[in-house]
C-alpha cells in the first residue's frame, strides 16, 4: 500500500498567479511559508522557515485566486509531486510541488505575529467596521500552539479523569468523554 498526501497549514508568501490550461481549465500557483521552532543542542532556542509551491486546479484554483492574499492563513491537503523539464539552455530541472485537493482559509482579517515569550504564535485582528472604519469591539484571540519536538505537557492535577479497565465486561462501558484525544 503506498499513500502520498500533504497537509501544510501556512502563510501565503506571494500573491496566487492565475493562468489557464489549454482545455480552458483555470490552474494557480502560490507558495506557503511554514516555520518550525525548535531548540538546539546549545539551548538556543531557533525558527526555520520552509516554502512549499502549491499548485490548484478547476474550482480550487477560482477560490485560491478570489480569496488568497500574501500573508493570508490557510490549510492545505493535498499530494506532493516532482515535475522535470529541460529548460532553454538544456539544462533538466526540478520542481516539487504540493497539487491541493483541498483547502481551508483562515479566519478574515488576520495576520500571524510570533509571541517569541511564550513559544507559539497568535493570530489576533481588529475588525474595522465596513461603514465608518472605526474599530470594532476587540473579539477574543484565537491561539494556534506550535508545539516543540520536545514538549512535555503539564500535568493534570485537576483530577478529572478516570482510569478505564478493560477487563471484564467493562470494554462495553466505555464513555467517549474518557478517551484522552
Amino acid at each position: 500500500m503506498n499513500l502520498n498526501k500533504a497537509f501544510v497549514l501556512g502563510n501565503v508568501t506571494r500573491e496566487p498567479e492565475v493562468k489557464n490550461l489549454p482545455s480552458g481549465q483555470q490552474v494557480t500557483n502560490f507558495s506557503i511559508a511554514t516555520n518550525r521552532f525548535h531548540t538546539s543542542g546549545s539551548g538556543e532556542k531557533k525558527q526555520e522557515a520552509e516554502f512549499h509551491n502549491i499548485v490548484c486546479f478547476g474550482k480550487l484554483a477560482d477560490i485560491s485566486a478570489r480569496y488568497l492574499t500574501k500573508g493570508g492563513l490557510v490549510l492545505i491537503e493535498g499530494r506532493i509531486q516532482t515535475r522535470n523539464w529541460t529548460n532553454t539552455a538544456g539544462a533538466k530541472q526540478y520542481r516539487t510541488e504540493i497539487i491541493a485537493e483541498s483547502l481551508q482559509l483562515g479566519p478574515k482579517g488576520a495576520s500571524m505575529t510570533t509571541d517569541s515569550g511564550s513559544g507559539y504564535s497568535k493570530k489576533s485582528y481588529t475588525p474595522k467596521s465596513e461603514s465608518d472604519g472605526q474599530d470594532l469591539p476587540q473579539m477574543p484571540s484565537n491561539e494556534i500552539p506550535i508545539i516543540e519536538e520536545d514538549y512535555t505537557p503539564p500535568a493534570d492535577d485537576s483530577g478529572d479523569h478516570k482510569t478505564v479497565s478493560f477487563e471484564d465486561d467493562a470494554a462495553d462501558e466505555i464513555d467517549v468523554r474518557d478517551i484522552p484525544f
